[in-house]
């Protein structure tokens, strides 16, 4: 079912002049505008990857992939959909889950016909009693009823790999490994891993030794940095 958030994206995205639902080939683009396929994706991109590739062959295309930075709960008593409580998830995103999401797209971004936005933004999530399609019940089991955008913070935009750059912290256009790049950035070891394979297989940087089993990265020369046409 199609969520009021992905309604209201698409509207904004549309805007006075464009389409929504447009049957385009074998696909379905959710919004088309002056010239360019928007396609708007709050799940995983390793599901429209195929469909993008394809799209790209002939069109310019735009990815809209929100990351939810706040969100907040209303839960409902049931099939009525009176309102119970309502509270912000402590569970927040960030700027860097950018690389979360890219790590399904390393191979195919960047594109001289590809560009993929990332608005940052605020939702309501109603959600009900139930236990969905699960077998087994829990305490605190939900379903989520709909999704609805708050607002929109910011959105970072990305057309080429020096863009990476912006979601980065400034210090790291040096030589560094993972270990370096988790402290500087403030995450795990593992989620610095991932942000160096998209850097590595985006053209960002480039593998230039190894510190024991550590490899050490270095950003990549702007002049041999993958580029896009505009």
């Amino acid at each position: 079912m199609e969520t009021s958030l992905h309604r209201q994206l698409k509207a904004l995205y549309a805007g006075d002049d464009g389409e929504v639902e447009v049957r385009f080939g074998r696909h379905r683009i959710d919004v088309v505008r002056s010239g360019r396929l928007y396609e708007i994706q709050h799940a995983s991109l390793a599901a429209i990857r195929r469909k993008i590739v394809d799209l790209l062959a002939s069109h310019r295309v735009v990815v809209v992939k929100p990351i939810v930075v706040d969100k907040f709960v209303v839960q409902l008593d049931g099939p009525q959909g009176r309102v119970v409580r309502r509270r912000l998830s402590p569970k927040h995103g960030k700027l860097l889950d950018v690389f979360e999401s890219l790590v399904y797209f390393a191979r195919v971004f960047p594109h001289r016909r590809l560009a993929i936005e990332f608005p940052l933004v605020t939702l309501e999530e109603m959600r009900r009693p139930g236990h969905g399609r699960r077998r087994r019940w829990r305490a605190n089991d939900h379903v989520v009823v709909d999704q609805t955008l708050v607002e929109i913070r910011e959105t970072v935009h990305l057309r080429a790999a020096n863009d990476l750059w912006t979601v980065l912290p400034e210090k790291l256009r040096t030589q560094f490994d993972t270990a370096e790049l988790a402290a500087m950035a403030g995450v795990r070891r593992h989620v610095a891993q991932r942000i160096a394979y998209c850097l590595l297989h985006c053209g960002a940087v480039r593998h230039v030794a190894n510190r024991g089993n550590a490899r050490v990265y270095e950003p990549m020369p702007a002049r041999s940095r993958k580029r896009c046409a505009a």
